[in-house]
């Protein structure tokens, strides 16, 4: 069996704990170097934070271990194909690989559906479901001049 078997197990295990401590059935790992760097469960009604989903759980852990936002070299397992809030994270910390057990269609089966999401991001603005309208102020730009001059920004 191979390491990443082994690390979905964990990441199976971890989500059935969460489902049985009152917690969404998801999870996630990160590893580094075939080292567990962090892990993470769906923790969205415990903390009252929508954003509380295991990846990003996994990567705010593994972020603050090694201390930097990069997290370059490093590979995340999930429980289930991540939902798009996730998988922007796992795009911004520059993951190098995504492995995940169940699909978006299995959680849908049990009621974590987010095809509507899926959906909303491929609409023009003026017609997704929140109503969404840009406001443009005379200093709006300001914090991106000032960005975009400053020698000693870190990037990102």
């Amino acid at each position: 069996m191979s390491n990443h078997e082994e690390y979905m197990k964990m990441a199976a295990k971890l989500a059935e704990e969460n489902v049985k401590n009152g917690g969404g059935p998801f999870a996630a790992v990160v590893v580094k170097d075939d080292k567990v760097i962090a892990t993470g469960c769906n923790r969205v009604t415990d903390k009252h934070d929508p954003t509380a989903h295991a990846e990003v759980e996994a990567i705010r852990k593994a972020t603050q271990k090694l201390g930097t936002h990069d997290l370059s070299g490093c590979t995340i397992y999930s429980s289930c194909e991540p939902c798009p809030m996730c998988l922007g994270a796992i795009y911004w910390a520059r993951l190098d690989r995504l492995f995940f057990g169940n699909t978006r269609s299995d959680a849908a089966s049990i009621g974590f559906d987010d095809e509507f999401i899926h959906l909303e991001l491929e609409k023009p603005i003026d017609q997704r479901s929140i109503p969404t309208q840009q406001i443009v102020t005379k200093n709006i730009k300001d914090a991106f001049e000032h960005w975009a001059q400053n020698e000693d920004k870190k990037e990102y």
